[in-house]
């Protein structure tokens, strides 16, 4: 009789479901460690808690549903949980008299739970063994046992079905270390006015496309292996039509310096902890700078998501970071993070033999720290010291090594910040950014004082994951030119041109996003002389 009436409990979804379902969260928090994540330790604990459950009453032990201060006779489950307090002793509650019952339940708790209430079930069976069953309580658990028997067997059967493929999964899978993560992009491009440097924008459409292969690795569960392959062949605008670094687009990153089309291993670097916050970062080739460091805004997706232009994805002085071999720390404290990097250019392999080293070319040294004084708000500082290295937006004058063909070394401040809530759907951001470049170059020799600025926006609209978003700054300006050998002013930019932005990313499902956006620019290159640029564009990015 008693395995008949054990297999008939434990077929009761009525009883067992309820106990499982709702008793467990409040049960596994009365038995300490138990969602530690030691599980020698968990169930050492849970076993101690069931032997001695029923006869030592805790100190978060309830007899009655009224003890429990936050559950209420309008609660979904309010009877169920009445059920089991007063008539299953079953139940235990939060030392301050609480049963949150809607917070989550971990595997932990869930068996803590399981086994606290499978060890009241036995003692009832044992006791009503010796005292004699109440007939209406064996018809009611037979009525149930036949009542959900399809259920059943219905569970029965997809708990087999996820084995099997899961078995083949297993099976067929492409590595056990690494996943493969893929991101495409279909850009439709135009530009049109500004009449920079002489030429004209025209209007003419021009397709291309981004496409990223990752392949991530781990090998203890806490580090990364990153290797990113990218072939990019979306034309440029600086190169091809605006003549100007203002407004170029930043999913086009990666093309080569003649504007064709490249296939090349993108980014290979290796992260692991070295400590509870402290994370240490390997660049091996071309890493950026949201590699090593939190660039803050909330608009960031690197080009496949987010703001559309390079300028407006992040503050310009994180460009300084880009195409770099190096290492990096960065040491999460909580309320604050700091991140220090050292990174030398790697768009041809860095060679001593050159003169073009780790420590003798081109590289980019930056210390930032994040203050977070709320989860929601973000405020960034941020130094970068660099040589021989733009920002890859702003006017001609502002690019001195790339537009200009110069040799700089540049100190570079930077103040961010961004308010993102989980309460609100607006997130905003922004920020300031001041760069001092001395020109090196003889009969040349002198600073420049750049600054930028910029106030975003973006807007949760649509179905999940889709937003607006807004961009107003601008971009990298020479406010003035001093001192050395050239004349005062000769590089420095006498207009103020203003970069308006927007965008629409419509998600269509998980894996495809649409998003048309604009860039507007009065004064193109900081010059009143040129008629203002618009540059559109409809990116569609699929995700894999």
């Amino acid at each position: 009789m008693s395995k008949i009436l054990w297999k008939s409990l434990l077929l009761s979804p009525a009883l067992l479901g309820a106990t499982l379902a709702i008793s467990s969260p409040a049960l596994a928090q009365a038995v300490p460690g138990a969602n530690s994540s030691n599980p020698t330790n968990v169930f050492r604990q849970i076993n101690q808690y069931s032997r001695e459950g029923a006869a030592n009453s805790s100190a978060g032990q309830v007899t009655s549903v009224s003890q429990l201060s936050d559950v209420q006779p309008t609660d979904w489950a309010f009877q169920a949980l009445q059920s089991l307090v007063e008539r299953y002793g079953c139940i235990a509650g939060f030392p301050d008299g609480t049963y949150r019952g809607n917070r989550a339940l971990t595997r932990y708790e869930f068996a803590a739970g399981l086994n606290a209430c499978l060890g009241v079930i036995q003692e009832l069976i044992r006791q009503n063994l010796e005292q004699g069953l109440d007939r209406s309580e064996l018809e009611a658990i037979e009525r149930l046992q036949q009542e959900f028997a399809a259920e059943l067997a219905t569970l029965r059967g997809r708990v087999n079905e996820l084995e099997v493929r899961t078995a083949e999964l297993e099976a067929n899978q492409f590595s056990t270390t690494t996943k493969l993560q893929g991101e495409s992009i279909f850009a439709l491009i135009a530009a049109d006015g500004g009449n920079a440097v002489n030429s004209d924008a025209d209007g003419e459409f021009a397709f291309g496309t981004r496409t990223r292969l990752n392949f991530n690795t781990s090998f203890t569960g806490r580090d990364l292996l990153q290797t990113r392959l990218q072939v990019v062949n979306i034309p440029s605008l600086t190169l091809d039509n605006t003549f100007t670094p203002e407004g170029d687009l930043q999913f086009n990153a990666g093309l080569d310096a003649s504007g064709d089309s490249t296939f090349r291993l993108d980014t290979l670097l290796y992260s692991t902890p070295i400590g509870e916050n402290t994370e240490l970062i390997i660049i091996a080739n071309n890493s950026i700078a949201n590699d090593v460091a939190d660039t803050i805004n909330p608009l960031d997706g690197d080009g496949g998501s987010g703001a559309i232009s390079r300028f407006g994805t992040r503050a310009p002085i994180y460009h300084l970071l880009t195409d770099g071999t190096g290492i990096a720390l960065r040491h999460d404290a909580g309320a604050a993070e700091v991140s220090l990097a050292y990174l030398a250019n790697s768009s041809s392999a860095p060679s001593p033999t050159t003169g073009n080293g780790l420590f003798n070319g081109p590289y980019s040294a930056m210390a930032q720290v994040v203050l977070k004084p709320t989860e929601e708000l973000k405020l960034g500082f941020t130094y970068v010291n660099a040589y021989n290295k733009d920002m890859l937006t702003g006017s001609n004058f502002a690019t001195p090594v790339a537009s200009l063909g110069f040799s700089t070394i540049s100190n570079a401040y930077g103040f961010q910040l961004s308010y993102v809530s989980d309460e609100v759907p607006v997130k905003f951001g922004g920020w300031v950014g001041y760069t001092n470049a001395r020109i090196l170059d003889e009969g040349l020799k002198g600073d420049q004082g750049i600054l930028n600025w910029a106030v975003t926006l973006g807007l949760d609209a649509g179905p999940p994951g889709s937003q607006l978003g807004l961009i107003v700054g601008m971009e990298p300006k020479v406010i003035r030119s001093y001192e050395g050998e050239f004349l005062e002013g000769a590089f420095e930019d006498e207009d103020t041109s203003i970069h308006i932005e927007g965008f629409y990313e419509y998600r269509l499902s998980e894996n495809i996003a649409i998003t048309p956006g604009f860039v507007w620019l009065t004064a193109p290159d900081h010059d009143s002389d040129n008629d203002s640029l618009v540059i559109g564009t409809l990116r569609t990015t699929f995700t894999f």
